[in-house]
């Protein structure tokens, strides 16, 4: 198999590296976290201008016209920045929720403007007693008179402060741990009945909750067939991982390098401690779990688009298995070859090692994917030989 980029993609990612290694040093980040939005408006217009915001989206809706690879390059490197612009947010979950879920008049009005990134969006599906299970929805859509009406809470939605439209999902009918009678709908932010309480989260992003009074929504702005998007809502969170996937290990890979560069210049004894064979040896167990996160990070790229919903689902659970685990060896490992240092929010270290932990437990923690897989029967069925 051929694990190559092509031009473009190698051109993509110059491109998106030479922009943050110029734009986005630890100090520049620190600045933009104290920005009104928390993140640099003058950056998302750079993504913007870059293409950056529309790589997923087709070239009819304004974009890049790529795919899972093209998403892998670009998280990658938001990873190893510790990106706080809402990409994630906005392209990879409400763009890629309009994408899956959207009727061709609502990808063409939507999408290109998120690709000119004239418009913000977020995800609001996550609720309070809802833990990993995504079918589990209490938020209710009451059918009013051609179109709906919305009441409910949201919780942790993922740049939902900023956005300016959300996809929310609401119960049609069923109950409440149901996979069958939930929907999608697009819901203006600033709509009458929609009250949103923003706050910054422990990685330095921003999310917040969201509670829905007698909203009204049009039939218009349905997603999708109502009570049937649950399969829709499954394929965002798989995506979703799959982005992350690749987030984590941009910020593994850097926490590795940094580690080295701190071993190869702290002193002990009067000689630098990269010389302790113990301590190489660390090091070099750090850098095989980076790599085997970067190979289950490439075979999410490859099974996202699996037509085949069982094999998809196991690949992803297992990617976000050892995504999870990786990242919290490597985590660890950082700290601990760091010393105190590494305990201090001056220092850069731990701030990867932070986005690490939220990256393990958004759309389900490892214990979590390790039990869905089980359930599964593994990713290789019992019995089968190489």
């Amino acid at each position: 198999m051929d694990f190559d980029l092509s031009e473009e993609q190698r051109m993509l990612k110059e491109s998106v590296d030479r922009l943050l290694e110029d734009r986005y040093s630890f100090e520049q980040r620190k600045t933009y976290t104290r920005a009104a939005d928390g993140w640099s408006r003058e950056l998302w217009k750079q993504y913007a201008d870059l293409g950056l915001l529309g790589v997923p989206f087709s070239q009819d809706h304004g974009g890049f016209g790529g795919g899972p690879v093209e998403t892998m390059i670009l998280m990658e490197a938001f990873g190893k920045a510790l990106v706080l612009e809402p990409y994630f947010a906005t392209v990879i979950l409400f763009g890629g929720a309009v994408k899956i879920a959207g009727s061709e008049a609502q990808k063409a009005d939507l999408l290109p403007k998120v690709a000119e990134g004239k418009l913000l969006g977020a995800f609001a599906h996550s609720e309070r007693d809802s833990r990993y299970d995504l079918a589990d929805v209490k938020t209710t859509a009451k059918k009013d008179g051609t179109g709906w009406v919305l009441d409910g809470e949201k919780t942790v939605v993922i740049h939902g402060d900023c956005a300016d439209k959300l996809v929310v999902s609401a119960r049609v009918s069923g109950g409440q741990r149901d996979k069958d009678g939930l929907a999608l709908f697009l819901v203006d932010a600033k709509a009458p009945g929609v009250t949103r309480k923003g706050y910054p989260t422990q990685d330095s992003l921003r999310a917040a909750d969201i509670t829905l009074k007698g909203v009204k929504v049009a039939a218009s702005d349905v997603l999708g067939e109502p009570g049937k998007a649950y399969a829709a809502i499954e394929k965002i969170a798989q995506s979703a991982i799959q982005a992350l996937s690749a987030e984590a290990v941009g910020g593994m890979q850097e926490m590795l390098d940094i580690t080295v560069e701190y071993l190869k210049t702290r002193q002990q004894f009067g000689v630098p401690i990269g010389s302790f064979q113990a301590l190489q040896h660390r090091a070099v167990d750090m850098l095989v779990a980076t790599e085997q996160a970067r190979s289950m990070a490439m075979f999410a790229a490859m099974m996202v688009d699996e037509k085949d919903a069982e094999e998809r689902a196991k690949a992803i659970s297992a990617c976000k298995v050892h995504i999870g685990k990786s990242g919290r060896y490597v985590g660890q490992q950082s700290i601990q070859l760091h010393g105190g240092i590494g305990m201090t929010l001056e220092y850069k270290v731990g701030h990867y090692f932070i986005r690490s932990t939220m990256i393990e437990i958004l759309f389900g923690d490892t214990d979590h994917h390790l039990a869905a897989l089980a359930r599964a029967g593994g990713l290789i069925p019992a019995g089968t030989t190489a």
